[in-house]
């Protein structure tokens, strides 16, 4: 679907409704969350933020043509962005995990840990565009913008589902000193992730990573026969005695958040965990203040 060819925010919600059921809800609930979080002074207009240029970068996908740098772009093949020092640092780069093993709720009362990372990631972005910055998912697909419609097309980025259990983090076409927030339970392949925030902070990226967790993955509360299973039924794994998995199972989870903690603490990155039976509220408080420590 073309966004550019969508002329209101009233037709675009419409064709979202139909589209992706989900959203709508997702829409009020970000909302929501967002309007309890006060601000302060924020974005660009903060002290020391000035015009002064910064760099040059090259034209992306989504780019406007009027902000292309021509007499830079005709020394070469390639289009060229000239930006300033304020708009680099009022860019955020948000990636939310969409694989399957994200869409599990161990209790009907608890959200999926999607749902959560979804409602976090768009009230986090709600607050910074609503502060003046520019924000986009990373890849190509939705390049950072600012104003209420990249809202609408977060959105409507944010339902699409992933039919692999651990999707890994994008990390192409991430502009250089920019910000970033990874969302996800980064309990896949650890390499993946790695190689993520490695090629960020080679580019000067900055940023959050958040662990969503559901209740039961940290205290595992399984005894017995126990079928355990991934959310797409590629994985599968029977026991008689699920208890005695328990001490091994909480290893490996222990030497994971060690590996993502070393991870963060080696480019530049911070770490939070949440776990979805706890306040969103709270939750995206952490997240806010976490992004502005990061500028």
């Amino acid at each position: 679907m073309s966004l550019a060819k969508i002329p209101q925010a009233t037709e675009l919600r419409h064709r979202a409704e139909i589209e992706a059921g989900s959203l709508p809800p997702l829409l009020v609930q970000a909302e929501q969350l967002a309007g309890s979080v006060l601000l302060g002074e924020h974005g660009r207009r903060r002290a020391g933020m000035g015009d002064d240029f910064w760099q040059y970068r090259p034209a992306q996908p989504g780019d406007s043509r009027s902000l292309i740098d021509h007499r830079r772009s005709a020394r070469g093949d390639q289009q060229f962005i000239r930006e300033r020092e304020w708009q680099i640092a009022q860019t955020v780069h948000v990636w939310v995990d969409q694989g399957g093993s994200m869409r599990f709720a161990s209790k009907p009362e608890l959200p999926q840990k999607i749902d959560r990372a979804r409602k976090l990631a768009l009230a986090a972005s709600i607050l910074m565009i609503r502060g003046g910055e520019r924000v986009g998912l990373t890849g190509t697909s939705l390049p950072p913008r600012s104003g209420n419609m990249q809202v609408l097309r977060m959105a409507e980025a944010l339902s699409i589902k992933d039919d692999v259990d651990y999707a890994p983090p994008e990390h192409h076409a991430m502009i250089p000193h920019a910000r970033g927030l990874f969302i996800s339970d980064f309990l896949g392949p650890f390499g993946e992730l790695q190689l993520a925030l490695s090629k960020a902070a080679d580019r000067g990226l900055r940023g959050v990573l958040l662990q969503v967790l559901d209740p039961s993955e940290e205290g595992f509360p399984f005894s017995g026969r126990t079928l355990f299973e991934s959310v797409s039924g590629g994985l599968r794994h029977e026991t008689l005695k699920a208890s005695a998995l328990r001490d091994r199972y909480l290893d490996r989870l222990a030497e994971r958040r060690d590996a993502l903690d070393s991870l963060c603490r080696a480019t530049g990155w911070r770490l939070g965990q949440h776990h979805t039976g706890d306040s969103a509220q709270t939750a995206l408080l952490w997240l806010y203040h976490a992004l502005e420590s990061t500028r």
